[in-house]
């Protein structure tokens, strides 16, 4: 394989953190096994990273901080006006790079994060070969299940819909997409939008990965046989995730199974609402909210559960779906968005998405058939287990994602 000059924009990069954060950091550091890397990403990212580059021994990155000057950034407080600040701080990372290319001559370029469909990179005006993505961000929540949210999640949708239109209205947006030697998309959804938008050469390829040591140690929890049977459900408890399907669904469950249980693990604006939810559905006494935990703590509530439940309306990367996958738990989910691609009838249960009704049956079907096999629960959990480890794993992923700077200069690359 030969060694090339790769710059990578990545505004998220962070050791340790999951979602983009992490894939910045883990992406950059499985190429750099195999390229010499040049990053781009802001400045606030760079304590985190000489930290980890200081106790960590790991290949070398040539990092480069990039931020607005102070008056350009003096009301970006936390995740308030970040759209509009990594906007613009895409041309401030385009001036740098201009300087590196001149300097050292980039044989590929690579726009990493934010991985968002409607928000363009400028990364794409350098001469040479453009790998955008992967990008998320196309997925909508079906139209028929608006009336299962609240005033806010419908309104919170709509206004979702407008601003992404605005976006992939965007002259910069349509040149990056008609440009791009490569497109990743992490759900279908988003590639159909990517298409639409000019992107000649789309590829499905999910996001998320696990480092050797949450394979590990996701790898060593062991496998329940026990009652009661118990349903989990990881995230924020946004209206988006869906968790109000999953409680419906384990209403119903109870009249066939009433030695089950359901915990949620997370917080958020939505865990109200769900709490009144799980009182209604007089399910209260077997549903256990949990809020925020630590990761070693949401580890350890994994290992007392059988099966996780994500049945997100719109997520494009749905990280938790591995993390169970490699933990041996079989995954319900809906087949929609990043989930979709993730799991496999082999590794969990993809419920179609009609209307609501239909979802909330097909969900409780899925949890009944797990409920009463033990032995469906083990072969899907050593299914699930295997896919994590050789399709998830960063140490695997490495070469895949070196590979695609390769192909990149060849022309579109094949899917494999």
């Amino acid at each position: 394989m030969k060694r090339l000059n790769v710059l990578v924009s990545a505004y998220a990069c962070e050791p340790g953190k999951g979602s983009e954060p992490g894939v910045g950091w883990n992406w950059v550091m499985q190429v750099a096994h195999f390229h010499e890397v040049w990053v781009i990403t802001r400045a606030n990212n760079r304590q985190s990273i000489e930290q980890a580059s200081a106790t960590q021994p790991g290949p070398r990155v040539h990092w480069i901080y990039v931020d607005l000057p102070r008056w350009a950034r003096f009301w970006k407080r936390g995740q308030h006006g970040v759209h509009l600040y990594y906007y613009l701080w895409q041309f401030g990372a385009y001036m740098v790079a201009q300087r590196l290319h001149h300097e050292v001559g980039f044989e590929v370029t690579h726009h990493l994060t934010f991985g968002n469909c409607w928000m363009p990179s400028l990364l794409v005006l350098l001469p040479v070969p453009f790998i955008w993505g992967p990008l998320g961000g196309g997925e909508s929540t079906p139209q028929a299940f608006y009336g299962t949210f609240h005033t806010f999640g419908k309104l919170h949708e709509g206004l979702r819909s407008v601003v992404r239109w605005l976006g992939e209205c965007d002259p910069l947006v349509r040149l990056a997409a008609h440009r791009a030697t490569l497109v990743l998309a992490k759900a279908r959804e988003t590639a159909q939008r990517l298409q639409r938008l000019g992107a000649q050469h789309v590829q499905l390829y999910s996001e998320s990965g696990l480092t050797a040591e949450e394979c590990r140690q996701l790898k060593a929890l062991p496998l329940r046989q026990d009652l009661p049977f118990r349903l989990v459900s990881i995230g924020r408890l946004v209206h988006w995730k869906g968790f109000h399907l999953g409680l419906m669904a384990f209403a119903r469950l109870q009249q066939w199974c009433p030695a089950s249980e359901y915990w949620v693990i997370g917080d958020g604006v939505e865990r109200r609402h769900l709490e009144r939810l799980a009182q209604r559905l007089a399910v209260a006494d077997k549903v256990r909210f949990w809020g925020n935990l630590p990761r070693q703590e949401v580890l350890a509530k994994l290992a007392e559960c059988d099966v996780l439940v994500h049945p997100s309306l719109h997520d494009s990367g749905g990280w938790v779906c591995p993390e169970a996958m490699a933990a041996g738990r079989p995954v319900i989910c809906l087949d929609l968005g990043g989930p979709a691609l993730q799991v496999t009838e082999e590794t969990g249960v993809k419920v179609p998405v009609l209307h609501p009704e239909q979802v909330i049956n097909d969900l409780t079907s899925a949890m009944l058939q797990l409920a009463l096999s033990v032995q469906l629960r083990a072969s899907m959990g050593a299914m699930a287990r295997q896919r994590a480890s050789h399709v998830y794993s960063w140490s695997t992923k490495g070469p895949m994602l070196a590979r695609l700077y390769e192909e990149a200069i060849d022309g579109a690359p094949q899917p494999s």
